[in-house]
């Protein structure tokens, strides 16, 4: 599903925290937004998923005539002690579910909790998992709606390295594997240039600039946007690698 945005622009009374954001993202693709802290990026996946009042226009062209279906992942979780970690994935099915939980439905939850390696906290309590752990359920949550348009807000900020690696590992495939838009909110650069197909960066509540990770992730765009200074090389697998060398 491609989403259009034009001159999409949000405010909080006489905040403006976005204005004339204007951008495409394709399916089967994975859209990295970046930039500093309160720079606009949570409020740009807000408006697209319609939690936020907008002006502007925000599109979905979904070619087979559906409604979009969006799994979306927020960056504040709440830990809602009195859910199971299966009751907490199944909400994200709400508009499936009936009075009665389906097999597919649960069939779906359970699948999703495997690709996350979460298959054996399906019956604790949310209240009892690491942040890290709650991050991951609800992600699978968001997975488990079976979206077309996944918004991914800061998904990976609670997890060690490893598992950063194994989320994006995983939404990378799914994205390409099932044709899904996907955009995600991230902080760390080299996480961006290794798996993202496109990056966005936002600074101040604006577009900087909006192209594939090695044309835009440059050393002028991190020392103007970020406020370093930055050398660039490569990987051994010859993904771009960003390294800080000090504040401008």
């Amino acid at each position: 599903m491609r989403v259009n945005i034009e001159d999409l622009a949000v405010c909080y009374g006489a905040t403006q925290a976005l204005s004339d954001i204007t951008l495409t993202a394709e399916p089967g693709e994975v859209m990295a937004v970046i930039g500093p802290n309160g720079s606009g990026k949570s409020s740009l996946v807000k408006a697209i998923a319609g939690l936020v009042r907008c002006s502007g226009r925000v599109a979905f062209e979904t070619g087979d005539g559906d409604q979009p279906r969006i799994g979306y992942m927020p960056q504040d979780i709440s830990s809602r002690a009195a859910l199971t970690v299966l009751e907490a994935v199944l909400l994200g099915r709400l508009g499936q579910l009936g009075l009665r939980v389906k097999p597919d439905d649960l069939a779906m939850a359970q699948t999703v909790l495997q690709e996350l390696d979460l298959g054996g906290l399906a019956g604790r309590y949310l209240g009892e998992l690491s942040g890290g752990q709650r991050q991951l359920v609800f992600l699978a949550q968001a997975l488990a709606s079976e979206p077309n348009l996944l918004l991914l807000d800061e998904p990976i900020s609670a997890l060690d390295i490893r598992h950063q690696l194994e989320v994006m590992l995983i939404v990378r495939q799914l994205t390409h594997q099932r044709g899904l838009t996907t955009i995600v909110i991230l902080h760390d650069l080299n996480i961006a240039a290794r798996f993202a197909d496109t990056v966005a960066v936002i600074s101040a509540g604006k577009l900087v600039c909006h192209g594939r990770p090695a044309a835009v992730i440059e050393p002028s765009m991190v020392a103007s946007v970020f406020g370093v200074d930055a050398a660039m090389s490569a990987a051994p697998d010859g993904s771009l690698v960003v390294t800080a060398l000090r504040p401008v």
